[in-house]
């Protein structure tokens, strides 16, 4: 089987990784041959090479992260059919085109491949003109889609019926967790964007900071898909708190080493979002909005919904439940839910 995986990034976002946990079960007999095509000058080009995949590198964007400026819009548009011819070149010979990321889509509906499709929708699209126009996309390509968590997925059901949902899945750290001492440090890890929750990460400190003077806080993470004013925005707020920026996490199991508590105060269209599954391998307590598919992954009494009750939770040390959820998001079963979505989209006769 021959693979063409298009990424809508060449950065270390938690969709690239997902891809890079999936590329290695693949040199064991399904996939005889992969090329993995993105745009821009990102790590991920190393990262794949070093995997020992072939590489092409495509133009699409940048563009903002979420809500599209007019030059966005133009750019897409004008680009569209040039990434078509793209898609449409490297896609000849190719048993599945796999597309990770919604960018995608209009191009490689316009492009007329008639390989079969996965795309793997690891984001919610919220309802309005991208979503209808990358769900169009998906019902001409007649796709197989698979959702990161029902929430991400369930948007797609009235264009396409073929749909699988498959939870993320995380190696784990290399060592055991070892017992910290000193003052309470509490977390929030994740790029720097306005749906991953700083902001509202800041306002919980300051609550908690009243009641535990002596708790520390520590934001992972850099802007990514995004603007640098929401950045400058949340550091500012910040500054009066004893919240340290730490800087992009290489190693996420290395900044959960270093807390306590993990906060996930995503917005309300965040999927499962990695990190939470990361923390359940680490055996680090985890505290997070009920936003988007979260509930999915986290059991319902260690969601807190605002951030008192995230006050209370960490003057109390209790440590949430939800723990026992690890064993169901390993890498190994990722990997297996995964490639069996490919033999059977394999084994598929292609669309007229």
């Amino acid at each position: 089987m021959k693979l063409l995986f298009l990424d809508q990034f060449s950065e270390l976002g938690g969709a690239q990784q997902c891809l890079l946990d999936l590329l290695p079960a693949l040199q064991h007999g399904v996939v005889k041959q992969a090329i993995v095509a993105m745009p821009g000058d990102g790590p991920m080009f190393e990262r794949v090479r070093a995997l020992g995949f072939e590489i092409a590198r495509i133009r699409c964007g940048p563009y903002a992260s979420r809500s599209k400026t007019a030059g966005d819009m133009a750019r897409f548009v004008f680009e569209a059919p040039r990434l078509a011819r793209q898609i449409r070149e490297l896609a000849r010979g190719a048993d599945i085109v796999y597309i990770n990321g919604p960018r995608l889509l209009p191009a490689a509906a316009l492009s007329g491949i008639r390989e079969r499709v996965v795309f793997h929708s690891h984001s919610y699209l919220p309802p309005g003109p991208v979503r209808k126009l990358s769900g169009l996309a998906l019902r001409r390509l007649r796709a197989r889609v698979i959702g990161s968590c029902r929430y991400v997925a369930d948007p797609w059901r009235p264009y396409v019926s073929d749909i699988s949902v498959v939870y993320n899945g995380v190696a784990g750290p290399e060592r055991p967790r070892v017992k910290r001492n000193g003052p309470l440090t509490i977390g929030c890890i994740g790029r720097i964007a306005p749906e991953k929750g700083q902001r509202e990460f800041v306002e919980a400190a300051r609550i908690i900071h009243g009641r535990m003077p002596e708790a520390r806080f520590v934001i992972y993470g850099e802007t990514m898909f995004a603007s640098y004013d929401y950045e400058r925005e949340v550091r500012a707020t910040a500054a009066v708190l004893p919240i340290e920026f730490a800087g992009w996490a290489a190693n996420v199991y290395d900044a959960l080493a270093k807390i306590d508590m993990l906060l996930v105060p995503s917005a309300e269209h965040e999927a499962t979002t990695r990190v939470i599954l990361e923390a359940f391998a680490a055996g680090v307590p985890v505290i997070a909005f009920p936003s988007g598919g979260i509930p999915e992954v986290l059991a319902a009494g260690s969601l807190a919904g605002s951030v008192q009750e995230m006050a209370e939770m960490a003057c109390s040390r209790d440590r949430p439940g939800g723990l026992s959820h690890a064993a169901d998001f390993t890498l190994e079963r990722y990997r297996a839910e995964i490639l069996n979505v490919l033999r059977q989209v394999g084994r598929q006769r292609a669309p007229a």
